[in-house]
């Protein structure tokens, strides 16, 4: 298989090691521990940042490393380093085997093999010549600035990166994955008299640049932010007080992410932090709220063949018909709660440890017409898209911020409002949602999540959502 062959010249033959004395080295410093594993991890980035009709950033870098890593109970030992030699790799084995206990109980921690693949493995970085990505920069610029007399200002940013991923465990089982992500970015300043606003859409994802830059796909992102930016010339301040909010489908998934999904995650219930970390099994949700969270979906920004300890993703289902029956999981957290790991353990690079994370958090569709949804809805909000917000994850409480909204007066989207902020609990939000809309969509492709410091790709989606008496944070003066 070239891509095998591929990474065997990356991590062994370029550092002048072999497969069998890494094992060998693995196997010695994980001895005695009830789990680990080395991750080695090469990669490539590259970023552009085209503002005022130049190109005001162009970064590009590669970096190779490892982490080594043991686990005993809770305590963990980690090591990394920024090469992969053998007296690194001895020094990190020398680390890690000091936290070992000697009274360990034999469990089988071992992924399950898969040779799944939901993303293409091409570099998408030398898919395009340097000349070629400004042009398109160029291009988009000039195609803003002939929209509208009003464009003010159009900033446009560009990522792509290409990362190949070997984890060897200390039983000598070896899993990869290569692993492609694109992104592009297109925000819009229009100007009215003195009057500024602005606008953004971006998207991304597991596949190559040729999708993402093709003019149909750009010029959308072009589109959609002038739209935005000039709808929001004409907003009038966002009433307040407690209402109806009808969230569109999506990118609001993002409040679902922050306010539901982290308190999910394994670590957090463990350790009796959440909100959710005693109701197994309970109702948390009105009825017909599903939500999983799902790293299967082809080429989406959080999907990934196996996570970041070598377990192949899944579709979890964390809340099914308003009950609670999962959480996400790492092998560790698994371990200590009795349970298999969900495929959600993730890090953001070799010099990291990898916990429970999301991939892509979805509200699964329900049987509501988006339309019947807003008709039935007299007055209130409707927010389109967020610019994003504050959770605490020990009570679900949440402070989120619309970039997008709009008055719903006798079930009809009317006038624009800025300075729109939702207020609530997670926890109690799930129980107000009265509606389920049958439009389940995706986010674009534009999702970081930050957790403990780390950041990694991830992404969200639900349908149209009817929620009652939520608290609107607005400017509005009467």
């Amino acid at each position: 298989m070239k891509d095998k062959e591929n990474l065997d010249t990356i991590f062994f033959e370029n550092n002048e090691l072999s497969k069998s004395e890494i094992e060998k080295i693995v196997a010695s410093s994980l001895s005695g521990a009830e789990d680990g594993e080395l991750y080695m991890q090469s990669s490539e980035n590259e970023s552009f940042a085209f503002d005022d009709g130049k190109l005001k950033l162009a970064n590009s870098n590669k970096d190779i490393g490892f982490g080594l890593r043991s686990l005993s109970g809770e305590v963990v030992g980690y090591a990394h380093a920024s090469e992969i030699s053998k007296k690194a790799l001895e020094r990190a084995g020398k680390t890690v085997k000091e936290i070992i206990s000697k009274d360990n109980k034999e469990i089988d921690v071992s992924p399950q093999k898969t040779n799944r693949s939901f993303y293409e493995t091409n570099n998408p970085i030398p898919s395009l010549d340097f000349d070629k990505k400004i042009k398109v920069l160029q291009d988009i610029n000039e195609y803003a600035r002939s929209l509208n007399s009003k464009v003010e200002q159009v900033s446009i940013n560009l990522a792509g990166s290409w990362e190949a991923i070997r984890i060897l465990r200390s039983d000598g089982e070896m899993l990869d994955d290569v692993r492609p992500l694109v992104r592009l970015g297109v925000n819009i300043a229009v100007k009215n008299n003195e009057k500024m606003e602005t606008g953004s859409y971006g998207s991304g994802g597991r596949h190559n640049y040729d999708v993402l830059l093709s003019e149909e796909n750009w010029k959308f992102h072009v589109d959609e932010a002038l739209k935005q930016a000039l709808i929001m010339l004409e907003a009038k301040p966002a009433p307040a007080g407690e209402m109806t909010v009808v969230l569109g489908p999506g990118w609001p998934g993002i409040l679902l992410h922050e306010a539901i999904g982290h308190g999910l995650e394994g670590d957090f219930n463990r350790k009796k932090t959440s909100v959710f970390s005693h109701l197994m099994g309970e109702k948390v949700a009105t009825e017909g709220v599903t939500v999983v969270d799902d790293g299967t979906l082809h080429s989406k920004r959080g999907s990934l063949s196996i996570d970041d300890e070598g377990t192949p993703t899944e579709k979890t289902v964390l809340i099914d018909n308003g009950k609670l029956v999962g959480y996400m999981h790492d092998r560790l957290n698994a371990r200590l709660m009795g349970t298999k790991s969900t495929g959600n353990g993730r890090r953001q690079s070799y010099a990291h440890q990898p916990m429970p994370r999301m991939r892509n958090t979805i509200m699964v569709s329900g049987d509501k017409d988006p339309t019947e949804i807003l008709e039935s809805t007299k007055n209130g909000i409707y927010a389109k898209s967020f610019a994003g917000g504050q959770v605490d994850i020990t009570n679900g409480k949440f402070v989120f911020s619309a970039s997008e909204a709009y008055k719903i007066e006798n079930g009809k989207i009317t006038t624009p409002v800025k300075g729109a902020t939702l207020i609530g609990s997670g926890f109690e939000v799930l129980k107000k949602v009265t509606m389920i809309g049958n439009n389940m969509e995706l986010d674009p492709g534009i999702g970081t999540c930050g957790k403990n410091g780390q950041g990694v790709p991830v992404g969200v989606g639900q349908p149209t959502l009817k929620i009652e008496g939520l608290t609107v944070g607005g400017t509005e003066t009467t």
